[in-house]
């Protein structure tokens, strides 16, 4: 934690929770706008469902390969240019996807809008605890949380509609615009909040020795399976939104947000409730009840796909449960990722984040053409992505059963750990 956080930000702390969200968001905003379009733009650029489909996974594991080095680069050279960097060519990406008459630039792109919306979500993670003592900053994560998913859940809205109105290629003007304001507000608000003194050597060695260090520990990897594999199991739908929303629910385009609405609205008040018990309940407490929650939601949705015909009456609620249940999850994982190596809290984040990106690409690329045309078929892959992420944190609590023992109370670290 940095030593002089207390004067970094003096505006009140649900801003700067406003402002790490809007960068975290767009992540998944470059995502979920566009999905309402898809149909419409394959038939535009005459592309085939595959080759569109390579326009989600070339985001994806663009995502994954350059979180690799945002949070090394930030324990570095500090939190800001990294951020300001990744928004900038966010910018220029999505300029490009509007610009883009052709399938091949569009998937060029949009790897490029992925390599770089990674700086936000990982920075930010950072930027918090950098600032603030566990149970506080699991407050202000779960209040990003909470920021971070209206973007989402008004995202395909947003989308649908201007694809209808304007055409596919406003989606992608909307996220250079979207770009563009960021890059403005965080060269204007955002402070820099790694301690001079806690910056690390960017050197090759180091550098490996960092990787290694986070990629041969146990208890790292099984955190970071824990938190991203049953993460999927939601992301499933998102990106199955064409084939289960517009084939098997028969839902127009311009309908899709029930399921963006119903899923963030889950993941808001799984955040809220953890943020409210920041403090109160201990860390393993709180993630045993969301794996539970995430269990029951997926028999139960899996069970009900077996038995009857889906229909949008009941169909979308047992996602949105599971959403909450991953929601209380996710913060307090964080913190415990984080925590681990305070040192190199930067590249612990990247490393958590591609853990998860490459799950996300891997869903988008293979999983997902393979399941999404099946309701039986998406709630069985969920349910097993789910038991990925439990069977990850059965483990760790069998073979570190002090981790996350205790609650963190609400007050300042002592000042011995505020060093590197």
């Amino acid at each position: 934690m940095n030593p002089n956080a207390a004067q970094l930000w003096r505006a009140p702390l649900w801003a700067l929770a406003l402002l790490l969200a809007l960068l975290s968001m767009v992540a998944p905003f470059a995502v979920d706008t566009y999905l309402p379009a898809f149909a419409g733009m394959a038939q535009s650029l005459g592309a085939t469902p595959v080759q569109m489909q390579q326009t989600l996974s070339s985001y994806l594991f663009g995502y994954a390969f350059m979180n690799l080095f945002h949070g090394a680069l930030s324990d570095s050279i500090g939190r800001k240019p990294v951020v300001l960097a990744g928004t900038a060519l966010f910018t220029l990406a999505s300029a490009g996807c509007a610009l883009s008459e052709t399938i091949g630039p569009l998937v060029f792109f949009r790897a490029l809008q992925g390599m770089s919306t990674g700086a936000g979500v990982v920075v930010s993670r950072a930027i918090i605890r950098d600032m603030f003592p566990p149970a506080q900053a699991q407050k202000v994560m779960s209040q990003v949380t909470i920021y971070f998913g209206i973007a989402p859940a008004i995202a395909p809205i947003i989308g649908g509609w201007l694809f209808v109105h304007l055409g596919w290629h406003s989606i992608f003007w909307l996220l250079t615009l979207l770009g563009l304001a960021l890059l403005v507000a965080t060269q204007r608000l955002l402070p820099e909040t790694l301690h001079p003194q806690a910056r690390q050597p960017f050197e090759v060695g180091h550098l490996l020795r960092g990787y290694w260090q986070l990629a041969s520990s146990l208890r790292f990897l099984l955190l970071a399976l824990a938190s991203g594999i049953p993460f999927n199991g939601m992301f499933l739908y998102v990106l199955s939104a064409p084939a289960f929303l517009g084939e098997l629910l028969a839902l127009p385009p311009t309908q899709f947000f029930w399921l963006f609405l119903l899923n963030i609205g889950g993941i808001m008040l799984g955040a809220w409730l953890s943020g409210r018990q920041a403090g109160r309940w201990a860390p393993k407490r709180q993630i045993r009840h969301g794996f539970v929650i995430m269990l029951v939601s997926s028999t139960i949705n899996l069970i009900a796909n077996l038995i009857w015909p889906a229909h949008v009456s009941w169909a979308l609620l047992p996602i949105a449960l599971f959403s909450f249940g991953w929601a209380l999850v996710v913060p307090v994982v964080t913190l415990l990722v984080l925590d681990l190596y305070p040192e190199r809290r930067g590249m612990a984040s990247s490393l958590q984040a591609v853990i998860g990106a490459v799950a996300n690409g891997i869903v988008a690329g293979a999983l997902a053409p393979l399941v999404m045309h099946s309701t039986v078929a998406l709630a069985l892959a969920c349910l097993c992505m789910l038991l990925v992420g439990l069977g990850a944190w059965v483990w760790l609590h069998a073979r570190w059963p002090e981790i996350g023992r205790y609650a963190q109370e609400l007050h300042p670290e002592p000042a011995q750990e505020a060093k590197p």
